[in-house]
């Protein structure tokens, strides 16, 4: 049986990708917006990705017998001053997700709920590749500056990405 403690850090996890979700997908507006639809489309990916997450949150919850919490998504950011800055506001979002599966694993690993554990490890796993994703993206993007050739064939490669739950 999971603790109380151990109950609502995993409730405010499923939340919070919601909320990354949520967020991504007010990334993908102020893109379109700007008519960098394959920009867009990587954003748009993100958020079916979070909402993937959230619902294997959901799902382990249920199979634990915790009834699963849904709570207020706060507004997201809707303006950004580039592209740049897009990729760097979710950078800071994947840093203090991979925080909250730490402070999730710290629990499990105080109250020795070695399920849970089990659960978290593929979490952990995901934002070590999440991390890396955005790093590289803001690498390549600071790389090209105000090639606007280069932003084209970027933007397009990153228009082709299909998130795939498999």
């Amino acid at each position: 049986m999971l603790s109380e403690k151990l109950k609502e850090a995993l409730n405010n996890q499923m939340n919070n990708e919601f909320a990354a979700a949520h967020e991504y997908m007010a990334m993908a507006a102020y893109c379109e917006s700007r008519s960098y639809d394959g920009f867009a489309n990587f954003y748009i990916q993100q958020a079916k990705e979070e909402r993937f997450h959230g619902t294997k949150l959901y799902d382990y919850l249920n199979d634990r017998g915790v009834h699963a919490i849904f709570k207020e998504i706060p507004a997201p950011a809707t303006d950004y001053n580039s592209i740049l800055d897009t990729f760097k506001a979710g950078l800071a979002q994947e840093k203090e997700v991979t925080k909250s599966f730490y402070n999730i694993s710290d629990i499990a690993t105080d109250e020795k709920e070695y399920a849970t554990l089990s659960f978290i490890r593929w979490f952990l796993d995901e934002q070590v590749e999440e991390e890396a994703t955005f790093e590289r993206h803001i690498d390549y993007i600071e790389r090209i500056k105000d090639d606007a050739n280069a932003l084209f064939i970027y933007e397009r490669e990153l228009g082709k990405r299909d998130f795939n739950e498999a």
